[in-house]
């Protein structure tokens, strides 16, 4: 597979109004892929439509080898951390892991098991009972024990203190790494993305300004550094927006 995420035209539109209009992305299988952009840019949108969360008004797109949440097996490629890292406050880690393997045919319990353990968390620990920085992580180790082809992640740190973030990112990129996952980052932090992505797509105004390798575009500027490139972008879509996103 060359591509795990392929769109053409894609769109979505409330009313009159377009929350993402004319996306056209070719991202490439084995990829860590930033998503960048200011609020309302069109950035959950797009991940809610990659997702299977939300069909589209126009345009077409292939996720995986395949259209979003088409069935279980489609539904089993893909991994998703939202931005809240959803877990249930009463119960704990272990049920948790018990839920996963019912909900997911390909469940790795080893893999989550020994996660948690190198980690430093107690299985029988309640989520709720945990910090911000570990609640995260064991949103990330759900994900990943579900072996998906690709994860999505919509701002999973935002909240995260910049040491938590710092072992969240790295965790991140190690556990990709290890097992050839194609991963999808949506982040206004654009330092974490800067550490750790190799394919960038900065939206801005519900439109895609950029999508390509990072080495590619930084060759195209010459010696800017991403957060530059990446601010030079946005700066430039809001003083030239023509249309109106919705917010």
């Amino acid at each position: 597979m060359d591509a795990m995420i392929q769109t053409e035209g894609l769109g979505k539109r409330y009313g009159d109004k377009w929350a993402l209009a004319g996306c056209s992305l070719r991202v490439p299988a084995g990829a860590m892929a930033g998503l960048v952009g200011p609020n309302g840019a069109g950035k959950t949108t797009l991940l809610s439509m990659i997702t299977g969360m939300l069909p589209p008004t126009a345009g077409r797109i292939q996720v995986a080898g395949g259209a979003p949440a088409a069935g279980p097996g489609q539904l089993a490629k893909v991994g998703f951390v939202a931005q809240d890292a959803p877990v249930y406050a009463g119960m704990s880690i272990a049920d948790h892991f018990k839920l996963g393997a019912h909900l997911n045919p390909r469940w790795d319990m080893d893999l989550a098991r020994d996660r948690v353990a190198h980690l430093g968390l107690d299985q029988k620990q309640k989520a709720g009972k945990l910090s911000g920085g570990q609640r995260a992580q064991l949103a990330l180790t759900m994900a990943l024990a579900k072996q998906p082809s690709l994860l999505i992640l919509d701002e999973p740190a935002a909240a995260l203190d910049p040491l938590a973030r710092r072992e969240f990112m790295t965790g991140l990129a190690k556990a990709a790494a290890e097992r050839s996952l194609s991963v999808l980052l949506s982040s206004h932090l654009i330092e974490d993305l800067e550490r750790a992505c190799d394919y960038l797509i900065v939206l801005a105004n519900g439109r895609v300004q950029v999508a390509g390798r990072v080495p590619d575009l930084l060759a195209a500027h010459q010696s800017v550094s991403v957060q530059e490139m990446v601010l030079g972008y946005l700066s430039s879509a809001r003083g030239n927006s023509g249309t109106e996103v919705a917010r």
